[in-house]
């Protein structure tokens, strides 16, 4: 197959991006069934909700991947949980898992530089949502670390 880009560099960055969204389906799935507390509700419908937008960045990436003469991992990513279920220890969980999917990203987005404009687009965009990301739960921390 000829490519515009070098597969043999992108195509495992793919692979990656796509097992760690599929980690974070279920990350977020998790975190979404043992929050308790008085913000519950709020914080269960946040968390569905990055479990989906996890799923749709999975099916992007397999996507590009398989569209780019790659072959998709069955699997997840490496899940690391403290067994701490405190909103305060579950958002900073989710924070580090965030900055993992943007290094991620940012890989991609280097490897893609100058060679293919749409593969330098897609990891800007994901690359702006996951910082996004990132910026909300740091917002929803402050209520934890204001002392």
């Amino acid at each position: 197959m000829e490519s515009f880009i070098d597969t043999s560099e992108v195509n495992p960055v793919l692979n990656d991006i796509m097992l760690a969204e599929l980690a974070g389906v279920i990350r977020y799935t998790h975190y979404s069934l043992v929050i308790t507390g008085p913000n519950r509700l709020p914080l269960v419908a946040f968390m569905q909700e990055q479990a989906d937008e996890s799923l749709v960045h999975a099916r992007q990436a397999g996507e590009i991947l398989t569209g780019l003469g790659g072959h998709p991992t069955q699997g997840i990513g490496a899940i690391e949980e403290t067994h701490d279920h405190s909103v305060e220890a579950i958002l900073n969980e989710s924070v580090a898992h965030e900055r993992r999917a943007l290094d991620l990203y940012r890989k991609l987005l280097g490897l893609a530089e100058n060679n293919s404009v749409y593969l330098e687009e897609y990891a800007r965009g994901q690359i702006g949502a996951e910082e996004l990301h990132v910026i909300e739960m740091n917002k929803l921390l402050r209520d934890y670390t204001i002392g």
